[in-house]
């Protein structure tokens, strides 16, 4: 055996081994020190910074917030008449108490149950459910009970049916212990004036479930899957708005949650409610439009419609014009009062959420609001829009055009030989005035727009500008229609708004296609056959024409009143831009806007401002006429401005005109064309005749 020495003695190697012992004794109580110094100070974080925190998480382990969908607000018409409203409904809801679930244990073992339940309320459906309606079957129960919780979550309830009838309920109320779970909850649905009053502009709702197609709902998708929101949440079966003034208006209407605190088990099945904060109930809406004066512009284009199929224009009847457009304005305002859009149809068939599917085929792609956008909202036999070339009204706008580029003046004459020549020499392609006429020697161009002067618009407007800007002229001509709002949005509070069809091209970004050449495309343009607009774009238009170059918004709100009716909110006259001409132009183009239009406006007792127009529209039969009229009244204090569209009407001057005067006449007895509403001296006379006969026979059994 080898022994091996470090040199030191056993003394020393004795206290050095003592030494190293203390250090590590040392380096525990240290240790130990800091460890329990960290765990003081992380329940001292616990308990004063995170303590509310992880309260709050704990209760939410054991709590779940129910939405509580409030009562959506009014939308009304200009005096109050409700357009849209919510009518309270009992609706069956259950509530799973167990777990159902194909696809675990319990579930299939609890699961016969729960379809004998479903097979008991079809069956009560069948008894007592409303004669013609087909009943709910035992597999239609289990599909809205979403036993898998694929839609909703365990703890939800789930709507069974809607809008149960008085033996349903009393039936499910006096059997509640047989259902387990079962609640009668009253909910709303959603109605519309059975008078079909605008009903494209006012819209339509749908459930949240079915509005996957709208971004707009997307952030509020998030936040109700996430549940982060209580107040915010929607519920799969809310109704939300989906189109027009309901989808516009969606945050006012719909007002604010409530939701219910529910305890839930392991399980996620709901035990008992903690606490209930109640819904906010949405605002109403009020719309600048009149109830009487749209159903009289409906109506009007109705009747003209069907006197149009019998009664020849232009040398022949016209059957294939089935729609028809049109927009009251206010010159002043900018408040709509009317806004028409046939054919229509009955909006209560999306009153629960969901059309049918017979009855959305019933309309057949005719469900938009054809007066500001051509999409979806009918089109005539021939597939004409609502967005049609604007002919002759077009003109005041023309000549303004060339005063303004100096391209003549307000005195110029013009020999009008019934055709103008552009073009090529040897290659000159002609144009002529409507049915060839010639008006000869135009004093003014005031004149050449009462003529509707194709020619002078081509000599004067088209070809000039096309001389004097080549084809920078196309531009030049672009600037000024979106100045005047033709072929830009127009402002209004309504979604879906269309910005118009420039036909005519820009020089740098647009291919002229229709008409071959920039010179052509500016001659096109200049008498009405270079762009397609809406009525709505027509009519702000007008209103810019009658108040010298003042563009408008067109309100449709004209105030949003709270469950109270206080007002929060109050629309007033907006002024998007503004055109600055010479006096003198105003005044030339206001004297010209007088087209002879005596038969449809026989017997009108004011003095007023218009332009017919008559555009051309290619189709498999040919060109085909459309009808164009706008219009404003009084001539020289305008008050409402009007623009009317007949798809394949022929002459606008009898097949919109007469449209435009049922509509003046109808303003005119609500509000008064100079002030004093019509059926106000209407009442005062009667009241007046009838004190009277009074007086009369008072004098009678005084003799």
């Amino acid at each position: 055996m080898r022994f091996f020495s470090s040199g030191k003695s056993p003394e020393e190697m004795e206290a050095e081994s003592k030494q190293s012992l203390n250090l590590r004794i040392n380096m525990f109580f240290f240790s130990t020190f800091i460890i329990f110094c960290v765990v003081i100070v992380r329940l001292a974080v616990i308990q004063f910074v995170e303590a509310p925190t992880l309260t709050e998480k704990e209760a939410n382990q054991n709590t779940k917030n129910i939405p509580l969908p409030p009562d959506r607000g009014n939308i009304r018409d200009v005096s109050g008449v409700k357009l849209a409203y919510s009518k309270p409904v009992q609706s069956l809801y259950i509530t799973l108490m167990k777990d159902y679930n194909n696809n675990t244990d319990k579930g299939k073992k609890n699961r016969p149950e729960i379809e004998d339940i479903a097979k008991r309320m079809a069956a009560a459906f069948k008894q007592f459910g409303n004669p013609g309606d087909k009943p709910m079957t035992a597999g239609d129960v289990i599909e809205a009970m979403d036993l898998e919780s694929k839609r909703d979550s365990g703890y939800t309830p789930r709507r069974i049916k809607m809008d149960l009838n008085k033996k349903e309920i009393q039936y499910f109320m006096e059997h509640k212990s047989e259902f387990p779970g079962i609640e009668i909850i009253e909910e709303t649905m959603r109605l519309y004036d059975p008078d079909t009053v605008a009903v494209q502009t006012v819209g339509y709702v749908k459930s949240f479930k079915r509005t996957e197609s709208l971004k707009a709902y997307d952030k509020a998708r998030q936040e109700s899957k996430d549940g982060t929101k209580p107040d915010e949440t929607y519920t799969k079966d809310e109704l939300v708005g989906f189109d027009g003034i309901e989808f516009s208006f969606q945050d006012e209407l719909r007002g604010k949650n409530g939701y219910k605190v529910v305890s839930v088990s392991s399980a996620n099945i709901p035990e008992e409610v903690v606490d209930i904060v109640p819904p906010v109930k949405g605002n109403d809406v009020w719309l600048t439009i009149n109830k009487e004066v749209q159903l009289k512009t409906e109506q009007a284009i109705k009747d003209q419609l069907e006197w149009l199929h019998t009664h020849p224009v232009s040398g022949k009847t016209h059957p294939e014009a089935v729609t028809g457009y049109a927009v009251a304005m206010e010159v002043d305002t900018g408040n709509v009062v009317a806004m028409a859009s046939i054919p229509d149809y009955d909006t209560n068939i999306w009153k629960t959420g969901a059309a049918s599917t017979a009855d959305f085929n019933k309309l057949n792609n005719n469900y938009q609001n054809g007066a500001i956008t051509p999409l979806d909202s009918g089109k005539s036999k021939h597939k004409f829009d609502s967005a049609v070339l604007l002919g002759s009204t077009i003109k005041p706008l023309s000549v303004l055009v060339g005063l303004n580029e100096k391209l003549f003046t307000t005195t110029t004459p013009y020999n009008d030989t019934g055709e103008a020549f552009f073009g090529k020499e040897g290659h000159q392609a002609r144009v002529q005035n409507s049915q060839g006429h010639a008006y000869g020697y135009l004093r003014t161009p005031a004149e050449a727009i009462e003529h509707s002067s194709n020619v002078f618009m081509v000599d004067m407007v088209g070809n000039a500008l096309y001389k004097k800007y080549g084809k920078k002229g196309i531009d030049v001509w672009n600037r000024y229609m979106e100045d005047f709002g033709l072929g830009v949005a127009t402002g209004i509070d309504l979604p879906k708004e269309y910005l118009g069809k420039k036909e005519y091209g820009t020089s740098e970004n647009v291919p002229i296609k229709t008409v071959g050449s920039a010179q052509a495309a500016l001659v096109y343009a200049s008498f009405g056959q270079g762009g397609k607009y809406t009525p709505l774009q027509l009519a702000q238009y007008t209103v810019m024409l009658a108040n010298e170059g003042e563009r408008i918004k067109p309100q449709i709100v004209s105030k949003i009143t709270d469950a109270n009716g206080k007002v929060v909110k109050q629309s007033k006259r907006e002024v998007l831009s503004r055109v600055q001409f010479n006096p003198s132009y105003w005044k030339l183009v206001r004297r010209g806007m007088n087209t002879n239009v005596s038969e449809a406006f026989a017997g009108f007792p004011y003095d007023f401002a218009r332009k017919t127009g008559t555009s051309q529209q290619d189709s498999k039969d040919g060109l085909l006429d459309n009808g164009v009229f706008i219009a404003y009244a009084p001539r020289n204090n305008p008050k409402l401005a009007v623009a009317v569209v007949v798809p394949e009407g022929g002459f606008g001057s009898q097949s919109a005109a007469p449209i435009a005067r049922k509509i003046f006449d109808a303003y005119d007895e609500e509000y008064g064309l100079d002030g004093v509403p019509k059926k106000q001296l209407k009442n005062q006379a009667g009241t007046d005749s009838a004190d009277n006969a009074g007086i009369g026979q008072n004098n009678k059994k005084q003799q």
